[in-house]
Order: structure tokens, then sequence, then C-alpha cells
């Protein structure tokens, strides 16, 4: 038996539950990094030059650590899951930098995913994923069959439950949901939007979803709304989807500014010129509606102290706007 790492980070948060199955479905273990921390971060942007954009570094981080945990470390390259619909850079050539940069880095399991390259393409790259436990064609079939099952399950508890990932994993139920400081019923609602990796990984983030709970905020996140009312507000602001993952933020700003949401946050990485594209969509879309939006650009040196300072005014501009 091979024990699989798996890298807590980039896009952990939308896959893990169908990474997890397959390998497992083909006797493997799986073992995930811990949690981000200080150390992953400075190890990660060791590895790299400046300019890389802050998931990247905590990715490499999450990968060094795995390197005495594993046989084997898991890194998809993932081009497009739609058709001409394109991912950012970074994660084309995740699998090739990874190795390149870490020293550390443990053999790397790559499938490269393509969706514009035809399904015959996807195939042969997901039976070359798994040819090293097996050269059973229909083992690897089955495997896929389930991991899919399991990918729609988790899709499926988010959207109609309204749940995190993290409490979809976890088996959290929402009205069971921690919440900081203030108890009492929350008097703002108030959007969170952005890529998960930014969203839930409470490091990057300074723990943001606890502490607007804590100032007595009810939080929303994409994942909470229904996918077909994400990719319509995508046409209305954008015309079309471009970028993958483009639901994340410009489908799930446009739909909360537009509903339920007392004010909406961009959360974005310095740097990721996606990102600012898609958060400028919103940024217009709130001017046009006269509602309050905010862009958290985060990095390696964003300040805790700041960080509050900002929230809390964002939170009392709302609840003076309201009054």
């Amino acid at each position: 038996m091979a024990r699989i790492g798996i890298p807590r980070a980039l896009l952990y948060y939308q896959y893990y539950p169908m990474w997890k199955a397959f390998f497992e479905y083909l006797g493997e273990e799986v073992v995930v990094s811990s949690p981000t921390t200080k150390g992953m971060l400075d190890v990660g942007s060791s590895c790299v030059v400046a300019e890389t954009c802050l998931p990247v570094k905590i990715f490499c981080g999450h990968v060094s650590s795995l390197a005495n945990e594993c046989d084997y470390v898991f890194i998809p390259a993932i081009r497009s899951v739609e058709n001409r619909v394109y991912n950012c850079s970074k994660f084309l050539g995740l699998p090739d930098m990874t190795k390149a940069v870490v020293p550390d880095c443990p053999p790397v399991l790559e499938v490269d995913i393509d969706i514009t390259r035809g399904k015959r393409y996807l195939y042969q790259s997901i039976y070359k994923l798994g040819r090293p436990f097996t050269w059973n064609p229909i083992r690897i079939k089955k495997a896929v069959q389930a991991a899919l099952e399991e990918h729609m399950a988790y899709q499926t508890r988010m959207h109609t439950q309204r749940l995190t990932p993290l409490q979809a994993m976890e088996g959290v139920p929402a009205d069971q949901e921690r919440e900081e400081g203030n108890r009492t019923s929350p008097s703002t609602t108030i959007a969170l939007v952005g890529h998960p990796y930014l969203l839930y990984d409470e490091y990057v983030n300074q723990r943001l979803t606890a502490r607007l709970r804590g100032m007595g905020a009810r939080v929303l996140v994409p994942e909470t709304a229904n996918q077909e009312e994400l990719e319509a507000a995508v046409v209305r602001l954008a015309g079309s989807t471009y970028w993958t993952y483009e639901e994340e933020v410009v489908g799930a700003g446009g739909y909360y500014l537009e509903n339920e949401a007392d004010g909406v946050i961009g959360l974005s990485a310095f740097g990721c010129g996606p990102d600012s594209l898609m958060m400028d969509a919103v940024n217009r879309h709130a001017g046009r509606l006269g509602k309050p939006f905010m862009n958290l650009t985060l990095d390696e040196h964003t300040a805790e102290a700041g960080l509050l300072t900002r929230l809390e005014a964002f939170l009392d501009m709302i609840r003076r706007r309201r009054g």
C-alpha cells in the first residue's frame, strides 16, 4: 500500500473528496498535509522568486511538509474543466514547477486535465495516473466512477445544505457552526467571495470568517448559492465565462450584491492577474447598485491589525447606512 500525499492548498477544497475516493478505491492510503503555518509559508517563499503569488508559495510549503510523510505527492495540472474556459497559468505547470523548486519534493503523481482536448485524452491521462497501482483498466475505470460519485455528493451537500467545503468534508451541520464573540442574532449579512484557497485557509485570511461572526455578522460564501444562480450572474456581469472558477468571484459577487447580502467582501491574492480583473467586474457592479463592496488583497505581509481595522470600518459603514 502506497501513501499518497495531498497538499492542503490550492484546489484541495474543491476536489479533495474526489481525489481521496479515487486513490482509496485503488487500495492506497491518502495523507493530507496539516493546516497552513508560518513555517510552511517561510519554506514555500524560500523556494520561489518573490513575485510568485501567495497561494503558490503556500502550496510549495505544503509539498515540502509532506516530504517524509508519503511515498508520492499528487499534483494535478488542471488546464480546463469546461470547453473554451481557461485556468490560471499557475495551475498549468504546477507539477513541473513544484519538482523544480522544492528541493525535498517527494515523487510526483501528475495528471493533465484538459477538457478542450476531448474525452479520449482525458481518459488516457487518468489511466496513466492509476498505472503505478494497477494495470487493470476496468479497476481504474471503477475508481473514476467512485470518485465522480463522491464529487457529485460533495457538491450536492454544499449547495442543498448550504455548507462550506470544510463543513461538507467534516460532516458538520450548518446549524452547529461555532461562532465566536457575539452569539446574538446577526444584524448584518456579509458575503465573502473569492477562491476557496483564500476563503478557507485560516492562516492566510487571518481567521476572517470567525472574526466577522464575532462582530455580529452572518457570513455567506459562494458554495451556499445555487450553481445556476452563479452562472447566471457571470453572464450578467461579464457576458460569458472565460476563467475557470469565475463563478466563485464574479458569479458569487454579482449574485450576493443583488440578493441577501448587506455588503460583499472580495478576497484576492496580491499579484494575481485574473483575480484583479474579476474583482474589478464585481466592484463596478456594486457601484451600479449602490451596494457596499470591499476588496481585501492578501499576501505574506498582511497584518492582523490592519485587517481588523478595515473590517470594523466596513461593518460600521453598513450599519450606519441602514440606520
